[in-house]
């Protein structure tokens, strides 16, 4: 048994669809198979019940999982725990901003970073919410700021900010106007930003869209938000973002573009921290412990 064999039945079992599996694994469905059929002989166990439409785990499957995950994370650990090991007493750590982050919220990471200065170098690291939590679970960012929701059973998470979420409307259309309802934009196409930037919560808040009758979509590739403006300035569509005027989301905004809260949605963003679980009694005891004092009362906007 390999480590990538443990790497591989993580990887269907958490899909329970090898095709889904193998592009997360960036390899082809047809090997994968074979993977975790030559896992299962070498184990005398099927791990998986395999039919035409689905894929589920055996008994044996199931207990195996938090095994192999255990494993895994084992293993991944061993060079920043090596690297804890041999650094100077003071250390340099990073902590994940994803875009757009609350006024707010940039506050209690400057006052995180004046605390523990004695300790740690906290420095800031960009990047969007599904590479800073990969950067977390890996052990190359300490901490992270992350929009939620996050199903890493590796990172604890500490809720920080609920921000609340208005219609992005192109202003002509909605002269004078204070608010919106969504019926109003029904017939409007919605224009969300690419996936590869954008939190795993607008997906749901895609298909809530369409089960309340905003049926219409544009799906941009290849730009930033910046191109969800200017689709939206041109008055054929709208989309969705942070309500409060402090946001620095609001600075993507182009001519001919406002944002309105709802009358009949409230749609509303979390932000969380997280970080590695068997890194709190390890080598971020002393940082997570004043995160958690400057992080404990949540925001919100």
């Amino acid at each position: 048994m390999e480590m990538l064999h443990l790497r591989y039945f993580v990887a269907v079992a958490e899909e329970l669809n090898f095709s889904a599996a193998a592009r997360k694994l960036h390899m082809a469905a047809s090997p994968l198979s074979q993977r975790i059929k030559d896992l299962e002989h070498e184990l005398g166990q099927q791990l998986f019940d395999r039919s035409t439409h689905h894929v589920t785990l055996t008994a044996a499957g199931t207990a195996l999982l938090p095994l192999a995950r255990d494993v895994l994370e084992q293993v991944g650990a061993i060079p920043w725990k090596l690297e804890e090991a041999t650094k100077p007493q003071r250390s340099t750590v990073f902590l994940g901003m994803p875009a757009g982050v609350h006024p707010g919220l940039r506050e209690r990471v400057h006052a995180l970073a004046e605390r523990v200065k004695a300790r740690y170098e906290l420095k800031r690291w960009p990047g969007t919410t599904a590479d800073l939590v990969q950067g977390v679970h890996e052990g190359k960012l300490a901490l992270t700021l992350a929009r939620l929701p996050i199903t890493d059973p590796a990172l604890e998470q500490l809720p920080v900010m609920s921000e609340r979420l208005g219609a992005v409307v192109p202003a002509d259309r909605f002269a004078g106007r204070d608010s919106v309802s969504l019926a109003e934009l029904t017939e409007f196409p919605y224009v969300a930003s690419p996936g590869e930037i954008t939190p795993a919560y607008f997906d749901q808040l895609d298909h809530q869209l369409s089960e309340l009758g905003v049926k219409k979509r544009i799906r941009l590739t290849n730009t930033g938000y910046s191109g969800t403006s200017e689709i939206i300035s041109s008055g054929e569509a709208f989309s969705i973002s942070m309500l409060d005027a402090k946001s620095p989301m609001h600075g993507y905004r182009i001519d001919n573009v406002i944002v309105l809260p709802f009358t009949d949605f409230r749609p509303q963003l979390d932000t969380g921290l997280l970080w590695r679980r068997d890194r709190t009694d390890g080598d971020l005891h002393d940082l997570v412990e004043a995160a958690k004092e400057v992080f404990k009362e949540p925001l919100s906007s």
